[in-house]
C-alpha cells in the first residue's frame, strides 16, 4: 500500500535518541551542480533540478553493484481526458514499443503505414455504423499486418535483458505512470542512452495487438472480485473527484473507440522534463551520474503542465451502504475519506489505522482477530495527493453474517473513540516502525519507490516533512488521537457488502478479429547494436565459501549455522527443521493453534503485546517438508523475545475454546479456497503433476479436522524442541556469546525424538493428454499445461537457466511472450517453465500458462502447443538470454542471513559449495543446439496434462476433448474434503 503508511514503514529513523534531530533542507554544490538535501536523512537523497525543470533524485547505497531506477510521469487516470479514459495506461503500454531509431528495421517504410492505421483509427472513433466499424477494423488489421513488418517487437526488452536489467515494468495509477528497471551499476551509461531515447519520440507501433492485451487486463479486472470492491469504494468516496469517476484501465466504450492522436496529445502534454523524474537509489558516484544524466536529456524542454483541479468533494453525511456481487468468497469493507497528503489529518489517519491493525497490537488484532471472532480483519490507509481512503475490510467466520460481521467492526471503533487503550501502544507504533526502517533501508527498491511516491504527490519539496514524520507521530498524544477519531468515523462511510452471486451488469471486451502480425523477433536495428556493442567495465561475480562466509557451531546436539550482522543492530534466528506436513498432517495445525494460547503466565493477547512492544515478532510455519520457527527484531531485545519465544512453546496450556474457534475459521476458509479461481487453479495443477493422490490434498479431512483434539496440538507444540533441527542466526552477538546465552533457554535433549517418515508423491508420467477440467463462472478462461521430466541433475541447471530465459520466464522479451502476447494478442498473462525441483531426489517438471478471453480457448492452445512443439530460434534473443543471466550473477550479492539459506538449499541438492558458479561456468558454453535438445528431449511432442479453470457456459465438454480425455474434477476431489 502506497502513500503515508508507507512513509511510516521506510522513512523513520531512531527515535529514542534522536527526537530533537532537525530534518531541514540544505543546499550544495558539487562537481558544477546544485543540489538540495534534507539532514539527517536515512537516504542521505540528493535533489536536483536541471535547467529544463527535470528532477533528479539520487540515493548512493553501495550494498551491491546494482542500481534501482524509476522514472515517474505525474500523470495517470487523473488527467485522463474524459472523452478517453484509460489513455494514460494505453500510453505506459506504448512506451515499450519503441522510436523512430529502435524497434524499426525501416522507419522510412514504416512511417506511411503508421500513419494510415492513425486515420483508420480516427475514421474507426467516429463511425457508429456496427458493419462500417467492422470494415474499418478489417482494413486496420490488414495494415498493421504490413506495418509490423518493418517493426521489432521487444527491442527495449531485448536492450535491458543483454545489459542484465530485472524487473522491467512499468505501471499507471490516478496520479502517476512510472517506469521500472534495476540494472547492475556498470551499465548506467547504456541504461541512460535507451531511456533518453525511448523517451525522445515513442511511436505507437503495433497498437492493435497491444490494445488487445489491454482487452484482456481490463477482462481480467471483471473476474476480480477485489478490483469490483476497490472501483465501488472509489465510485462512492469520490462523485466528484476522477479518483472515482474515471478508473484506470479506461470504461468499455473507450477501450473499443481509441485515439491515437488523442494518445500523442497527451503524451506531448504531459511527458515534459517539469513534470518528470529520475530517481536512483544504488551503487554510483552522484557527481558523476548527475553529468550523465543533465547531458543526455538536456535535448527536452519544459512546458506548462496543466494541473488537474478538482471541485472540492462534499462531506459524506450518510452511510452509503452497497451490495457487491462475486463468485468469491464473502467480505465486507469501509471506505472512509481521509485528507490531502502531507496534511496533520492524514498522519493521524495512518495513526489510527495503526491503533486498530499493525498485525500485532491493534484493537482489531487483539479483540477480532486473536480472539477469532471473525476469519480475518485489517484496517490500512491508501493515500493520494487530494485525499486518501481509510479503509477496513473484514470477513466472517463459519456461521457468521456480513453484518454481524460490521457490528464486530464498529464496536471496535467505538473503544477507539473512547480511548480504551493504552497511551503506550502509539509508542509501540513509533518503534516498531523504527524496525521497519532500518530493515527497509537496505533495499533499493524501498528506497526508490518512497522516494518516487514524494515525488508524485508534492515534486520532492516536503521530503523534509517526510522524513521528519516519525518525530511528527511521536508528538500525537492519545486524546490528539481520540478527539480525531470522534471526528472522523461518523456515519460518513461508504460499506461494501462483498456477496456471493453472479454480477448482473458485467459485460466483457469482445474479442476483435486479429491476424498474428510479424515481431521480427531474430532482427535488430542499428540502435540497439550500438548499445549492446557499447563496451561495460567488468563485474566480477563474488561467490560464495561456506566455509568462510558463514561459521558452525553446537548447542548441545543441533548445529548451528551463524552470520554476523555487523551492519545494523537488527536480528534473525530460526530454528529449521527438516520436517512438515508430510511427516505430520497435524502440525501445521498444531502451529497455527499456538497463535490463540497462552501460558500459565500470558494470555495469548498479552503475548502479541508483549512481543509488539519488544519491537519483534515471531512466526511458525510447516511446510511440506521444512518447518521454521523464526524471530526477528532489535537485537537489544534478543534475550527477552527468545525467553518469551521459548516461554510460549514449551508452557503453552490448551485451550478447548480457542481450538473450537480455529477450526470454525479453518472450516470457512477452507470453503473460501473452493471459491478462489487462484486457489482452484493449484489444486489442478498438483492434481495434473501427481494425480488423485497429490500434495495439494493431502490434508485433514472434514470428519479429522473436527475430531482434532486439544491436548494432541499442544503435545506436538511441547515435544517441537525434541525434534532434531538446527539454529540459524543473523546478529550481532558473537557466536560463543549467542550460543552461551540461547543454551540457558532452550535445552535440548541428550538425543532426538524420530523425525516421522514423511508421506511420497510420485510425479505422474503421461502417456497420452489429459484434460482436467474445474467449472469457475468467470469471463476468462485459464489453461496451464503440466508436463514431468527426468530426475534432478545439477549438471543441466545451466541450460535450464538460459532456456528459460530465452523461452518462456525471461519477461517480456521471450519467446512466449513475444508469440502469444505481441504476435497474436491471445493473452494478456502467459509463460513456459522448465521447474527444477528444490532437493535431488525430485523431478524436474515443466508449466506453461496462457490466461485468455474463453472466446479465444482453441486459438490460445493452438498457440501455445506450435511453440512446444517446435522451438523458434531468434539469435539475438539466445544471446541476450545467457548475458542476461550472466549478468544476473555478476551483480548478485548474497549477503545477511542469505547466506545461511544458500547453504541449506545447496544441502538439499547433494551440493557442498555454491551451485551458482557451476552455473555460471557451464552457461557462457552454452549454445542454441543444447536449448534445441533440451526442448526436443524433455518438452516437444509430449503427453501434458491441460489443466482448465472456465466456466462451463464458455467452454464446452467437446471444446476440451479436443486436447484429450476429459476428467471434469469436483471441488471435493480437488480439495480432499
Amino acid at each position: 500500500m502506497k502513500g503515508v503508511k508507507l512513509w511510516l514503514l521506510l522513512l523513520l529513523v531512531g527515535f529514542a535518541a534522536t527526537a530533537q534531530k532537525k530534518y531541514e533542507w540544505k543546499q550544495a554544490t558539487s562537481n558544477g551542480y546544485t543540489y538540495r538535501y534534507v539532514t539527517n536523512d536515512p537516504m542521505a537523497a540528493r535533489y536536483y533540478t536541471l535547467s529544463n525543470g527535470l528532477t533528479v533524485i539520487l540515493s548512493p547505497n553501495k550494498k551491491e553493484p546494482r542500481i534501482s531506477v524509476r522514472i515517474p510521469v505525474r500523470a495517470g487516470s487523473n488527467t485522463d481526458p474524459r472523452e478517453h479514459t484509460g489513455l494514460a495506461h494505453y500510453l505506459e503500454h506504448m512506451l515499450f514499443k519503441g522510436t523512430d531509431k529502435f524497434g524499426t528495421l525501416d522507419w522510412a517504410k514504416e512511417k506511411p503505414l503508421l500513419d494510415k492505421i492513425d486515420q483508420l483509427y480516427e475514421q474507426y472513433n467516429s463511425t457508429k455504423d456496427t458493419e462500417k466499424r467492422k470494415e474499418i477494423y478489417k482494413e486496420i488489421d490488414k495494415i498493421s499486418g504490413e506495418a509490423a513488418k518493418f517493426a521489432i517487437a521487444n527491442e527495449y526488452d531485448k536492450m535491458m535483458a543483454a545489459m542484465g536489467a530485472q524487473g522491467t515494468n512499468a505501471h499507471t495509477w490516478v496520479e502517476e505512470t512510472v517506469y521500472e528497471e534495476d540494472i547492475p551499476a556498470n551499465a548506467l551509461d547504456k541504461f541512460l542512452d535507451v531511456q533518453a531515447e525511448r523517451f525522445r519520440n515513442p511511436i505507437l507501433r503495433i497498437f492493435h495487438t497491444e490494445l488487445e492485451a489491454v482487452y484482456e487486463e481490463k477482462n481480467r479486472t471483471l473476474d476480480e472480485d477485489g478490483w469490483k470492491l476497490q472501483e465501488a469504494s472509489h465510485y462512492y468516496l469520490f462523485p466528484t473527484h476522477n479518483y472515482g469517476q474515471q478508473t484506470t484501465i479506461g470504461t468499455i466504450e473507450h477501450l473499443k473507440n481509441p485515439s491515437l492522436n488523442a494518445i500523442r496529445d497527451y503524451y506531448r502534454k504531459f511527458y515534459v522534463p517539469n513534470n518528470m523524474a529520475i530517481v536512483l537509489a544504488g551503487d554510483f558516484d552522484p557527481d558523476k551520474v548527475i553529468a550523465m544524466i543533465d547531458a543526455k536529456f538536456k535535448y527536452m524542454k519544459a512546458n506548462p503542465v496543466p494541473e488537474y483541479k478538482p471541485a472540492p468533494e462534499k462531506p459524506i453525511t450518510q452511510a452509503i451502504v452497497k451490495d457487491i456481487y462475486g463468485p468469491s468468497a464473502e467480505s465486507l469493507q469501509f471506505s472512509f475519506r481521509t485528507s490531502a497528503a502531507d496534511s496533520k489529518e492524514a498522519l493521524l489517519a495512518v495513526l489510527a489505522a495503526s491503533v486498530l491493525s499493525n498485525g500485532k497490537a491493534g484493537l482489531l488484532d487483539l479483540n477480532l482477530n486473536k480472539q477469532q471472532k471473525v476469519l480475518r480483519s485489517g484496517a490500512g490507509v491508501r493515500q493520494y495527493k487530494d485525499y486518501g481512503v481509510f479503509n477496513i475490510s473484514a470477513a466472517p467466520k463459519q456461521g457468521q453474517t456480513l453484518e454481524e460481521v460490521k457490528d464486530l467492526i464498529m464496536g471496535q471503533l467505538d473503544i477507539l473513540k473512547k480511548g480504551n487503550f493504552d497511551e503506550s501502544l502509539i509508542k509501540a507504533i513509533v518503534a516498531n516502525f523504527k524496525l521497519a526502517q532500518l530493515q527497509g533501508l537496505e533495499n533499493n527498491g524501498n528506497r526508490v519507490e518512497e522516494i518516487t511516491d514524494g515525488f508524485i504527490k508534492h515534486k520532492g519539496t516536503k521530503w523534509n516533512e517526510d522524513v521528519a514524520v516519525l518525530d511528527d507521530m511521536s508528538k500525537i498524544t492519545k486524546q490528539e488521537l481520540v478527539t480525531f477519531a470522534n471526528n472522523f468515523f461518523k456515519d460518513n462511510y461508504v460499506l461494501l457488502y462483498k456477496r456471493k452471486g453472479e454480477s448482473g451488469n458485467v459485460v466483457k471486451v469482445e474479442k476483435p478479429p486479429i491476424t498474428a502480425v510479424e515481431t521480427n523477433a531474430d532482427k535488430q536495428s542499428p540502435f540497439l547494436k550500438a548499445i549492446n556493442d557499447k563496451p561495460l567495465s567488468a563485474v566480477q561475480p563474488v561467490w560464495l565459501d561456506y566455509n568462510k562466509d558463514m561459521q558452525k557451531g553446537k548447542l548441545g546436539n543441533a548445529d548451528v549455522l551463524y552470520v554476523q550482522n555487523k551492519e545494523n543492530s537488527l536480528f534473525r534466528m530460526y530454528y529449521y527443521y527438516d520436517m512438515g506436513a508430510w511427516n505430520n498432517k497435524l502440525l501445521p495445525l498444531a502451529l497455527q493453534y499456538l497463535q490463540f494460547i497462552g501460558t500459565d503466565k500470558y494470555s495469548a493477547e498479552d503475548i502479541s503485546k508483549e512481543f509488539y512492544n519488544l519491537a519483534c515478532s515471531f512466526n511458525a510455519n510447516a511446510g511440506n517438508d521444512v518447518t521454521t520457527i523464526s524471530l526477528n527484531g532489535l537485537e537489544e531485545n534478543f534475550d527477552k523475545a527468545v525467553a518469551l519465544l521459548e516461554q510460549l512453546v514449551r508452557n503453552c496450556k490448551a485451550d478447548d475454546a480457542a481450538l473450537a474457534s480455529l477450526i470454525n475459521r479453518l472450516e470457512r476458509t477452507r470453503a473460501n479456497n473452493k471459491l478462489n479461481k487462484n486457489v482452484i487453479m493449484n489444486a489442478l495443477r498438483n492434481y495434473g503433476a501427481y494425480g488423485e493422490k497429490n500434495p495439494f490434498n493431502y490434508t485433514l479431512s472434514d470428519a479429522e479436522l473436527k475430531s482434532v483434539k486439544a491436548a494432541d496440538l499442544i503435545n506436538i507444540l511441547h515435544n517441537l524442541f525434541n525434534y532434531s533441527h538446527r539454529i540459524l542466526y543473523y546478529g550481532s552477538k558473537p557466536l560463543n556469546e549467542f550460543s552461551a546465552g540461547l543454551a540457558k533457554v532452550h535445552t535440548l535433549p541428550t538425543s532426538w525424538t524420530p523425525t516421522p517418515a514423511a508421506v511420497v508423491f510420485e510425479r505422474t508420467k503421461l502417456t497420452k493428454n489429459q484434460v482436467l477440467f474445474a467449472d469457475y463462472e468467470m469471463k476468462q478462461a485459464e489453461i496451464t499445461w503440466i508436463g514431468n521430466l527426468d530426475k534432478y541433475d545439477a549438471s543441466k541447471e545451466a541450460v535450464v537457466n538460459v532456456f528459460n530465459n530465452y523461452f518462456g520466464g525471461g519477461g517480456m522479451g521471450a519467446i512466449v511472450f513475444q508469440t502469444i502476447r505481441e504476435s497474436k494478442a491471445l493473452a494478456y498473462s502467459t509463460f513456459a517453465v522448465l521447474q527444477t525441483p528444490n532437493k535431488k531426489e525430485d523431478d524436474f517438471s515443466f508449466v506453461a500458462y496462457v490466461g485468455s478471453q474463453a472466446d479465444k480457448f482453441h486459438e490460445a492452445i493452438a498457440g501455445m502447443n506450435e511453440l512446444l512443439n517446435t522451438l523458434p530460434e531468434a539469435t539475438q534473443t539466445f544471446e541476450n538470454a545467457k548475458k542476461s543471466l550472466l549478468k544476473d550473477y555478476e551483480t548478485e550479492r548474497i549477503t545477511k542471513d542469505g547466506i545461511l539459506f544458500s547453504y541449506l538449499n545447496n544441502e538439499k541438492k547433494g551440493i557442498s559449495t555454491d551451485l551458482r558458479k557451476q552455473i555460471y561456468d557451464k552457461a557462457t558454453g552454452i549454445s542454441f543446439t543444447d536449448l534445441k535438445q533440451l526442448h526436443q528431449s524433455g518438452i516437444a511432442n509430449k503427453a501434458y496434462a491441460y489443466c482448465v479453470v472456465a466456466s462451463e457456459k464458455s467452454v464446452k465438454q467437446e471444446d476440451l476433448e479436443k486436447y484429450g480425455e476429459v476428467k471434469k474434477l469436483s471441488l471435493t476431489q480437488l480439495f480432499g474434503y
